[in-house]
């Protein structure tokens, strides 16, 4: 059993951004379909049969108009289908919802309880849900929905279409945010995002230390394609580094450092090379939820959650012994292939940090002593030092042929050799690192976490942070009524119209409704007016959360 442990030696996080798992097969047919030996089964089957071709009849008949439609449009309408498609998607809209009034009451009547089958692939936008049936969005976000969907389906492929419903339904409010970013003078309405990790508190000291002069010497090499390992020299600081600032025992070698663009990329790969498509990976949740993204989209390896149970104080239990063997046992008598243990340190979103007799345990639970060559490191510099915009990842890894293999994906995956250059640069560094980074940003992280802190404790809600990390996980359960996951995305809802960005806890896999990931590692000034959005929410949320409730039903 191979173990994946994430170092993060400076103290911060690694990670950003839900979790997917369960690639399960056509789950909406009806098994054992024709095999029924009743009348009324059979009776059962041909109204199924009839609504199909119902629903198929409608289609092909909507698609017709839909391309003389397009034809006649202008091209500045074809640019703007919302406006001039609307009638096609409530003739849509309304010929589903007559194909599932039939079947809902057909159903009804004959006492089964089987659920609409699978129909016309253009209609049909489940199949790239599957795959997501345990994970939502880390935002929210609206689904692709009625005839909206049967056009994308009818467009794309059935995969393509499942990774277009993906990121609508994840980014539809970071693209908002994108497009409408808070600014104190010229856009004092926009969005605030405390919903995605980054680290913005030392953007002074990091600019100007990529402004110096040692950072600008291009040379003609860098250029070019680079090593799809990761360029040589850049490597070569790499294990120094690592070995330094994660006290290894022994110096590592940089022929073992793989470095691609991004730590989900670096995990994605790495996926890939030690799993087959529905092999699975033990992960305690709440957790960071980007991995799970990036393997559904790539690698298909289930992500096997390991529940922590909330506490009264609002804090959660520890990772023991007792809670993997249970959750592999369980995985076992599911008949899952569980290849691993994934360890995220400092935890995402707890903020906890595994001590050193925890690490051990848990290598010896992975059955990895004294076997290195099964335990594999990913780092990145997104955290640590505020730069993620330079998209890069780095994994270490004691077994030469994993290292080999993963070479492979930085073809696809690999890091500009300029950007290279310079992370080259700042990481020899070690007296601006020691010196001035690492001090001044420690200082400020502490400052900010004690301002939302005060905040938090002035509001009443009760929060989580285990002492590192960007972030702290908040209680709202008692303002969801009922405490419901539908109740938290309303929440989550009200949030993003009042134009604050928060993730919430379906996207990290927890157990219970109610929590949301906060970060505190910004702008001090946005912190505040955000927090202050924040207050007002919660004031009209609680006010009356029933008229929450309604709120979608009268949108329709």
């Amino acid at each position: 059993m191979e173990l994946k442990e994430e170092g993060c030696p400076i103290g911060s996080s690694l990670s950003d951004s839900g979790t997917i798992v369960a690639v399960t097969e056509d789950e909406c047919r009806l098994e054992g379909q024709g095999a029924e030996k009743s009348s009324t089964k059979k009776v059962f089957q041909t109204l199924q049969r009839k609504v199909l071709e119902l629903q198929r009849v409608l289609m092909d008949h909507f698609f017709r108009m839909t391309s003389q439609r397009v034809q006649s449009l202008s091209p500045e309408d074809q640019q703007r289908p919302q406006g001039s498609w609307k009638w096609i998607k409530r003739m849509g809209s309304l010929m589903s919802r007559m194909a599932n009034l039939i079947w809902a009451e057909a159903t009804k009547e004959l006492k089964f309880k089987e659920p609409l089958p699978r129909s016309d692939p253009r209609c049909d936008i489940k199949a790239g849900q599957q795959a997501l049936s345990s994970w939502q969005p880390d935002q929210p976000g609206p689904r692709l929905g009625g005839f909206e969907a049967a056009f994308v389906s009818h467009v794309l492929s059935r995969r393509g279409t499942g990774i277009c419903d993906l990121y609508r339904a994840n980014f539809q409010s970071y693209e908002a945010y994108q497009r409408d970013k808070y600014h104190k003078e010229k856009n004092p309405t926009g969005y605030i995002n405390l919903g995605t990790s980054e680290n913005k508190l030392c953007l002074d000291l990091i600019k100007e230390r990529l402004s110096q002069r040692d950072m600008n010497q291009i040379e003609e090499d860098l250029l070019q394609y680079s090593d799809w390992q990761g360029q040589p020299f850049l490597r070569k600081e790499l294990a120094s580094f690592l070995t330094c600032y994660c006290r290894a025992p022994t110096p590592l070698d940089p022929e073992k450092v793989v470095v691609l663009n991004g730590c989900s990329s670096v995990f994605s790969s790495l996926a890939m090379v030690l799993c087959d498509p529905g092999d699975a990976f033990l992960i305690p949740t709440p957790c960071y939820s980007g991995f799970a993204f990036s393997s559904c989209l790539y690698s298909k390896v289930e992500l096997i959650p390991v529940y922590l149970e909330s506490q009264a104080d609002s804090s959660f239990s520890q990772l023991t012994m007792d809670i993997l063997e249970l959750t592999l046992t369980q995985a076992k008598m599911k008949e899952k292939k569980v290849k691993g243990l994934v360890l995220v340190n400092p935890q995402n979103p707890l903020g906890e940090v595994y001590t050193r007799s925890m690490m051990k345990e848990y290598l010896a639970f992975a059955k990895n002593l004294p076997d290195p060559n099964k335990t594999h490191m990913i780092w990145g510099t997104s955290k640590d030092f505020g730069i993620s915009g330079f998209r890069f990842g780095v994994l270490y890894t004691h077994n030469k042929e994993v290292a080999s293999a993963m070479r492979a994906f930085g073809y696809l995956h690999g890091v500009s050799g300029i950007t290279q250059f310079k992370l080259c640069q700042l990481l020899q560094d070690r007296e601006w690192i020691d010196q001035l980074y690492l001090p001044t940003n420690h200082s400020r992280l502490r400052k900010a976490y004690l301002y939302v802190a005060k905040r938090l404790e002035k509001l009443k809600v009760p929060f989580f942070n285990g002492g590192s990390g960007l972030y702290v996980w908040i209680d709202l359960r008692a303002y969801l009524s009922p405490c419901t996951f539908d109740q938290e995305q309303i929440l989550c809802q009200c949030f993003q119209d009042n134009k604050l960005l928060l993730s919430r806890g379906r996207a990290y896999m927890c157990k219970e409704p109610g929590w949301f990931r906060l970060i505190f590692a910004g702008d001090q000034l946005q912190v505040k007016v955000a927090l202050d959005r924040f207050c007002q929410v919660l004031k009209e949320h609680k006010k009356d959360p029933r008229l929450k409730q309604l709120e979608p039903a009268i949108a329709t």
